[in-house]
């Protein structure tokens, strides 16, 4: 078998590990079960979820078996994580729905077939089922509460309050990998950097019942070169599903992402191979714009499908080079075009406020048609729309197209 753990930190993964010689070893020589965790808080996936399903795919392809486990019953609580309040409950019916809608995302990363096929589970299956006396007795009094509160999750959360109810988190969590390795042999978990916490709390409670064989591996958050995290639009999160951001929307984030972003991206967003990764983030000046528009287009694939990446390639081509079709730019059908800019602006997303939209306008960040407008009180009408549509544009990146209804 490859050197898999090598792999993933020659790709700069690799953030934090246990017992890394053991880990190593058995990696390199045994095919073994792994899980990750995502809680159904939305009916979609984000991009920090695909770095961590980019992990279990290559895992996978090196021959180990991934365990897709869905926090339906973890969801009812919300980690603390790099909160600082308490998330809003959601109803049962909400967290099933929202289960639904991921497995199918989930799916386009993993195999379900073959030797290692990839299997979901869901933790509302044992943890609905629980005795809190029971559970409190058996796993409660392995934990310790001032070792808890040490750790980064619930010490930053000391100040602004911390529930009791959101302290059982770790407990569920650390269950749910003692539950896969008894019944799975699950071996790992891992996750993103901001779960080291909750991943070693099921590793020593694995270890605290007898076993030795439970590991943990977390992977760098993907962030920008000030270290903020990535995945963040003018409308909020990167959304996996082409619903909430569109293919375009995703391809242009990824066109327009840094020049000293490019490697890090490609890295961990992309299955291309080493030596092209290294030659297209070593391009220089305007340059590295081609190594942009790889990324932008292989990650793009890999989300929404080649097809779909296409479209969004030309659709950049036509606004940003000239003479390919607009169709497949974000657009807003209205039916009235008499309506003020402001109220185009906002219609479209483009701003999430009159307020903010006249501030754009006032400072010069609107154009339409490609002609600048600088009056807060212009009003769109039919001389605006001669093809039945309108380009919005905000700043040099953001485009809308506003298409008359016919």
């Amino acid at each position: 078998m490859t050197d898999i753990l090598k792999e993933l930190e020659d790709r700069g993964y690799v953030e934090q590990l246990t017992h890394e010689n053991e880990m190593r070893e058995l990696l390199k020589t045994k095919s073994i079960s792994f899980y990750i965790g995502i809680d159904p808080t939305a009916d979609s996936l984000h991009i920090g979820h695909f770095v961590a399903l980019m992990v279990a795919a290559k895992l996978q392809k090196a021959g180990h078996r991934p365990i897709i486990l869905m926090g339906g019953g973890t969801a009812s609580i919300g980690d603390p994580s790099g909160k600082t309040d308490m998330r809003k409950m959601m109803t049962r019916e909400t967290i099933d729905k929202n289960v639904a809608c991921i497995k199918k995302q989930a799916e386009r990363f993993v195999s379900f077939e073959g030797e290692n096929a990839a299997i979901i589970v869901n933790n509302a299956d044992w943890l609905l089922k629980l005795n809190y006396i029971d559970f409190m007795r058996d796993i409660g009094t392995l934990f310790s509460v001032n070792k808890m509160l040490s750790a980064e999750c619930y010490k930053a959360r000391l100040d602004t309050g911390l529930t009791f109810f959101e302290m059982g988190y770790m407990l569920m969590q650390s269950y749910d990998f003692l539950y896969l390795h008894d019944k799975y042999d699950c071996k790992m978990q891992i996750g993103g950097n901001d779960q080291w916490s909750n991943i070693i709390g099921g590793v020593e409670l694995i270890r605290k019942v007898g076993a030795e064989d439970s590991y943990g591996l977390t992977f760098k958050l993907l962030t920008t070169a000030e270290g903020k995290k990535m995945g963040k639009t003018e409308k909020g999160a990167l959304w996996l599903n082409p619903e909430r951001t569109s293919p375009y929307e995703f391809y242009q984030y990824w066109r327009n992402i840094g020049d000293t972003e490019v490697r890090k991206v490609l890295n961990m967003l992309t299955f291309l191979p080493n030596e092209e990764v290294e030659r297209l983030s070593s391009l220089k000046d305007e340059n590295i714009n081609e190594a942009k528009k790889i990324a932008a287009f292989e990650i793009t694939k890999l989300i929404h499908g080649e097809e779909e990446a296409a479209k969004a390639e030309e659709t950049a081509k036509a606004l940003f080079e000239g003479g390919a079709n607009l169709e497949n730019m974000p657009k807003t059908v209205i039916e009235n075009t008499d309506i003020s800019l402001v109220e185009a602006i906002v219609l479209t997303n483009i701003a999430s406020s009159k307020g903010e939209a006249r501030r754009l306008i006032e400072q010069g960040g609107i154009s339409l048609n490609d002609e600048k407008v600088t009056d807060v009180n212009y009003k769109l009408s039919e001389k605006d729309f001669k093809e039945d549509y309108a380009i919005l544009k905000k700043g040099k990146k953001i485009y809308h197209k506003l298409e008359k209804m016919v």
